[in-house]
């Protein structure tokens, strides 16, 4: 890093947090605005969910192919071009007048954020000096709850006052004020890597791995397990993952080096980070459903109810953050994952009859456990490996993160469906208006099951602090 890019630091930042702050509010705008968009554009359910599924699964896919691009040809030239492809995508989603071309329209987007997300970090430990860049990686991390606090409340607005259209035309001048001065800001690199020397190979495995695995979880319930094309989609996961990690282990330079998974308490809080992600998925995706079609609340009255979790997850994440660095992070992700547990049940509990305090009371027990969960558990991700594989650990960490979202927010819709089909005696794939009561059951049983699945995580998060103290003694 030259001096004079190291003067322009702060300069370099704020344009970095650009990134995470445009990726993020879109993440969370969009949720308020799913009951508005599948009105206007006659989808089911299980159908608008994939305007949140697809962008998440087209960013799992490639991030990793990304990252190594950066490493390759600089990350600086990754990000900037970035902003334009998220940019484009964000104008053909305000143009969309049918579901099909909003969801392509949104993989076109989830290109430009998986280029953003695969080079923020590198560009910040680059510029930044050891020193100095927990403060700058800690302002990355304020930015993305400042993003997730700002996305329900302006989303509720322009959905209830203008179109659900506008959510998208917002990304628009923000993207281009990046890329113009990205133009001038961000460092340039001297790389004498090649696009030609990407491991070609590995890359299309992995996407065919992620593509077919998800699509056959959020379709599988619409189409039918036993359906040949659910049961293809299985087996061809399957088999691209196992070739994917033979292909790792016989080339030079690997998309993933498999070695790092050697470490049990790595591969532990991995685990643990993925549960997390998945549970508080499920609660995205069916939270504003319940809002806007049970509980009769308006759009901009939605987004105020959604902006909770953030407000809490962001006031929490610095304190655990704290502790964490003084005592360790293991106790913090413990308690954290408990009370996340706590949360989800007494959102099963939520009713018609339900008052407002009782709906914020559930979503500001999962704000606070998330908020002392993440940052002591990153901080042991990033622990448990070498200086010379931190990069490799942040990808991973960010790829199981996005994963997890994906799951949750397939894995939530399906167990939705399955029940309130069982509940009311014929298949079912829509709300049904005359029959809250086979929502309000199918959601219960939804948080119930992934209280369970986040139990098995405070499990795992316990056994990490036996084998750590065993370690110690």
């Amino acid at each position: 890093m030259e001096n004079q890019e190291r003067k322009n630091k702060w300069k370099i930042l704020c344009l970095v947090l650009m990134g995470p702050l445009i990726a993020t509010i879109d993440a969370s705008i969009v949720n308020v605005a799913l009951p508005d968009m599948a009105t206007k554009l006659s989808a089911s359910i299980d159908t608008i969910q994939w305007v949140v599924t697809s962008y998440l699964i087209v960013i799992s896919a490639l991030i990793l192919m990304f990252g190594r691009i950066g490493d390759l040809i600089g990350k600086s030239k990754v990000f900037h071009r970035g902003f334009i492809i998220f940019s484009l995508g964000s104008l053909l989603c305000s143009l969309s007048n049918t579901v099909e071309f909003l969801i392509i329209s949104r993989v076109i987007q989830a290109i430009g954020a998986s280029m953003i997300m695969s080079s923020n970090q590198g560009i910040i430990a680059d510029t930044f000096l050891p020193n100095e860049r927990g403060k700058a990686l800690g302002l990355l991390g304020s930015t993305v709850a400042i993003g997730t606090m700002l996305g329900p409340p302006i989303g509720g607005f322009l959905v209830q006052f203008f179109s659900w259209q506008y959510i998208f035309i917002i990304n628009i001048p923000i993207g281009l004020i990046a890329f113009i001065a990205g133009l001038k800001i961000l460092p340039k690199e001297n790389k004498s890597g090649s696009i030609k020397d990407l491991d070609y190979k590995g890359s299309v495995l992995f996407m065919v791995f992620i593509v077919c695995i998800f699509w056959a979880l959020s379709s599988g319930e619409k189409l039918g397990w036993s359906n040949i094309y659910i049961l293809s989609s299985f087996i061809i996961s399957i088999i691209s993952i196992v070739l994917f990690y033979f292909a790792e282990n016989r080339i030079k330079n690997p998309m993933i080096q498999f070695s790092i998974f050697k470490n049990t308490l790595f591969d532990i809080s991995l685990l643990c980070a993925f549960i997390s992600f998945t549970v508080i998925f499920c609660n995205n995706i069916i939270y504003p459903f319940y809002l806007q079609y049970v509980m009769k609340v308006s759009p901009s009255m939605s987004g105020l109810f959604m902006v909770v979790f953030p407000i809490f997850a962001g006031l929490v994440s610095p304190i655990s953050g704290y502790i964490s660095d003084k005592i360790g992070g293991e106790i913090p992700t413990f308690l954290g994952l408990f009370l996340t547990v706590i949360g989800l049940v007494v959102l099963s509990s939520l009713n018609m009859e339900s008052n407002y305090f009782h709906i914020v009371l559930g979503v500001a027990f999962l704000g606070i456990g998330n908020g002392l969960f993440q940052s002591p558990n990153n901080s042991l991700i990033m622990s448990l490996v070498s200086t010379d594989k931190l990069g490799i650990a942040g990808s991973i960490n960010a790829l199981v993160r996005n994963i997890g979202m994906v799951f949750g927010a397939s894995i939530s819709v399906v167990l939705l469906y399955n029940r309130m089909s069982y509940k009311i005696g014929y298949k079912v794939t829509n709300f049904i208006p005359s029959r809250p009561d086979v929502f309000i059951y199918s959601m219960k049983i939804v948080y119930l099951i992934a209280a369970l699945f986040c139990t098995f995580a405070i499990i795992l998060s316990l056994s990490r602090i036996l084998v750590i103290k065993k370690k110690k003694s």
